[in-house]
């Protein structure tokens, strides 16, 4: 028994890799060709016939697998939209911030060019009107520097000698007078303030004819002094320069320059004068266009 033969199974040969690979290009080609058929008979075919009724019954049965995908990539294209919308929210809010800082700056440079162009016009409406002093002319500038401190009654206009300004000269605005010329150069001049602690303008109040003299008061005000206490000074009264009396002695101020209004009048037992608060009409504080008054015959 152990000595006899035992016949054993032929082995399964295994396909060879050309083999595989030409069933797999077959079956490749077998499938693009019944697409291509399909599609041809579905263009040729009338609306409706058997193939149309396969199409359809295919959508059917792939409507619920539709309806899933559909459902599972809804949280990405809403997080798709989410993110893109907050981009742009962002890049649009941006952008509005900067056309709002443009808008405020342009709407600043409108201010200040419209408050300077209407002192312009004020001054220039000074120079042309019946109250500009007779005998002199003005010569119109900016102001190039301001009062620098509380402390400080000066400011620096852009005229001087070579513009044909003249020391002691009166300077205005288009409201009233701001001052005189204290000290001059070629090309510029400094003018002291009708604020400054040393300054006096002999004036008078228009509606009254009561003259006095204007120098600094407390707060920014003007004080008309040296008025008798029988005169008669109403709240309201226009106090204006009072001018030259005496042709040997020429006053700076022309008559008739506006000074200021009378906001008070007060009386004190211990005092000789009437106590007369009067309000500048000039803004010193913001001056941008003034002219320098000079008179057209030397004195």
């Amino acid at each position: 028994m152990l000595a006899s033969s035992v016949q054993r199974s032929k082995p399964t040969p295994y396909p060879s890799k050309a083999r595989s690979a030409l069933i797999r290009r077959t079956v490749v080609v077998v499938l693009v060709l019944i697409a291509l058929t399909l599609v041809t008979i579905s263009f040729r075919s009338p609306r409706s016939g058997p193939v149309h009724g396969l199409q359809g019954a295919g959508s059917t049965a792939l409507h619920p697998f539709q309806i899933a995908a559909t459902r599972v990539a809804q949280p990405f294209r809403d997080a798709y939209s989410y993110i893109d919308g907050l981009t742009k929210a962002k890049a649009e809010n941006k952008k509005l911030k900067k056309e709002l800082i443009e808008y405020r700056a342009a709407q600043i440079r409108a201010a200040a060019a419209a408050a300077k162009e209407e002192q312009v016009v004020k001054l220039l409406h000074f120079v042309q009107g019946p109250t500009f002093p007779n005998g002199y002319r003005a010569i119109s500038t900016e102001v190039t520097s301001f009062p620098s401190g509380p402390f400080t009654h000066s400011l620096t206009i852009a005229a001087g000698s070579a513009n044909g300004v003249r020391l002691n000269s009166p300077v205005v605005s288009g409201d009233g007078l701001v001052g005189i010329v204290s000290n001059l150069f070629p090309h510029s001049a400094k003018v002291t303030l009708i604020s400054d602690p040393n300054s006096y303008v002999a004036a008078r109040d228009l509606q009254t004819r009561v003259r006095g003299g204007v120098r600094p008061g407390a707060g920014g005000t003007l004080i008309l002094d040296q008025v008798q206490k029988t005169e008669v000074v109403k709240q309201g009264d226009e106090v204006v320069t009072d001018g030259t009396h005496n042709a040997r002695l020429p006053d700076l101020y022309p008559y008739g320059i506006p000074i200021g209004r009378v906001t008070s009048v007060g009386v004190a037992d211990t005092a000789s004068f009437l106590q007369v608060q009067v309000q500048p009409f000039a803004n010193l504080g913001s001056l941008d266009a003034v002219a320098v008054l000079v008179p057209t015959k030397h004195r």
